[in-house]
């Protein structure tokens, strides 16, 4: 059976980017070289889904950096915004999020690295998140993009396992009890 995986990044007060989908605040907090369980994360998924506005932020990082194939949640992309050296290993695709997880069931995949703010909202909306990582930065910024939007009901989370790190970064993994959907 197919499930859904979040590992994000969220500031202190809640937020995975600012208002436009800045991510500089991210980057400021030096980490030496610390294994936050990313690559280990990554080996564990066959591919990632996210939305427009992280698509674009990570189109301004450089180097692609997933090896994966990755699927755009998108109604304003088309297939033809994919730069073409990327095109190979990113889809743009209009479905909603069951309607994603079908699609990639059918193609084999297991377990979905779901990533961006308002796609995590909506697969957990949706009952489609199995487990969550998240990664505080200690950092204040005031305002943003939230990582979490309503729901129809509270969702139990159990909570798995947290590991703190020198640089102040705290990593807490959650399993999904209830999620609606």
């Amino acid at each position: 059976m197919i499930t859904g995986h979040v590992f994000i990044a969220i500031s202190l007060d809640g937020f995975v980017a600012r208002k436009r989908g800045d991510l500089d605040w991210l980057t400021k907090q030096p980490t030496d070289g610390e294994d936050h369980g990313y690559d280990a994360f990554m080996a564990s998924v066959d591919g990632l889904v996210m939305g427009r506005v992280s698509f674009q932020a990570v189109l301004t990082f450089g180097q692609w950096p997933y090896e994966k194939p990755v699927v755009v949640m998108s109604h304003t992309l088309s297939q033809d915004d994919v730069p073409p050296e990327i095109r190979d290993r990113v889809t743009v695709t209009r479905l909603g999020p069951a309607e994603v997880m079908k699609m990639l069931d059918g193609q084999g995949w297991r377990r979905v690295y779901v990533d961006g703010g308002k796609v995590v909202q909506s697969f957990l909306r949706n009952g489609l998140i199995e487990e969550m990582t998240l990664t505080r930065i200690p950092v204040l910024i005031g305002e943003g993009l939230p990582l979490f939007g309503a729901l129809d009901h509270d969702v139990d989370c159990e909570h798995l396992d947290t590991r703190t790190f020198p640089s102040g970064l705290v990593t807490s993994r959650y399993r999904i009890l209830n999620a609606p959907g």
